[in-house]
């Protein structure tokens, strides 16, 4: 079973009062309903919805509805289930807010639908039931996304995401519209207005685990990084002193100097800091990273100016 499906079977186990009831009828209908004046018709895959829009519909308007079953054409295993209406069709249409008075489509549903948070909320609910799937996060990308034939549905309900900060995007995919939503924290904020509850314990169970696996990848990319810069700086200080002994000999240098090459050739995999303190241990004189640093840039530049006369 798809993480999308347990979502919604569990969204379609709540109850709610009229009212948003009503809104989650409306965006479910403005979704995937197909309707005509004697007909409105809806075609699903989950038998949950198909049974959750039968008793809204029958219970707020009190009329015979068919729930009818039917195999997928391909053959395979699944089934599909018709929910048809035939009465009272062009009240519904327009108690909905799909048709205005004169019959005539609207493009977002009246405030009448959605005048509260909880009727918005409840919007959304219906629209995810017809179109909206999310991804499992444990096993893919963070990932919610609605999928319209319907420009303005899509636009609206961009609009009603946005409205709680989703942050939500559309782009157009073989001419349908996609609303969708990448952010795992938006999504989880997703998963808390449908009030799917269960659904945010395990999303956000994945979600701090991959957070923290992430985080430790991270500081493990870090102290490798923080290795091979060390790495590299000693070895070119290596390549640096081996140069000047085998040019000028390290003899000509001044002490400090010259003792900073020996101990860099004696602990070549040391760091700047660990190098200062062996030093400082083992000569019983302190001296800093900062000044050991000093002390190699000065290195550095005998290097050049050796090198520099030797190639001239």
């Amino acid at each position: 079973m798809s993480f999308t499906t347990i979502v919604k079977n569990e969204v379609c186990s709540l109850d709610f009062p009229m009212l948003e009831n009503i809104a989650e009828l409306s965006g479910f209908i403005r979704s995937c309903g197909k309707y005509d004046d004697n007909k409105i018709e809806f075609t699903i895959e989950n038998v949950k919805i198909a049974k959750r829009i039968y008793m809204l519909l029958k219970n707020i308007y009190n009329i015979e509805i068919v729930l009818d079953k039917r195999k997928m054409a391909n053959f395979n295993s699944k089934s599909l289930y018709l929910v048809i209406v035939e009465k009272k069709v062009k009240q519904i249409l327009k108690d909905l807010s799909v048709l205005d008075d004169f019959e005539n489509y609207i493009e977002s549903p009246r405030d009448y639908i959605i005048g509260s948070i909880d009727e918005i909320k409840a919007y959304l609910r219906g629209s995810f039931l017809g179109r909206g799937s999310i991804n499992d996060p444990s096993t893919s990308q963070y990932h919610l996304e609605f999928v319209y034939d319907n420009k303005y549905e899509a636009v609206f309900i961009q609009r009603l995401l946005n409205h709680f900060e989703m942050n939500c995007k559309i782009i157009i995919r073989e001419s349908k519209y996609m609303v969708y939503i990448k952010e795992s924290e938006k999504i989880s904020d997703f998963l808390k207005i449908i009030n799917a509850s269960k659904a945010v314990l395990y999303y956000e169970n994945i979600r701090i685990k991959k957070e923290q696996k992430n985080n430790t990848n991270r500081l493990n990319n870090c102290e490798q990084a923080n290795i091979d810069r060390v790495i590299a700086t000693a070895m070119e200080q290596i390549k640096f002193i081996e140069f000047i002994d085998s040019t000028i000999g390290l003899n000509v240098l001044d002490e400090k100097l010259k003792e900073s090459c020996l101990y860099r050739l004696k602990y070549p995999e040391a760091s700047l800091n660990e190098l200062s303190e062996i030093i400082s241990l083992e000569t019983n004189k302190k001296i800093s990273k900062s000044c050991l640093n000093h002390r190699f840039r000065r290195i550095k530049e005998i290097y050049e100016k050796v090198k520099n006369t030797t190639i001239n």
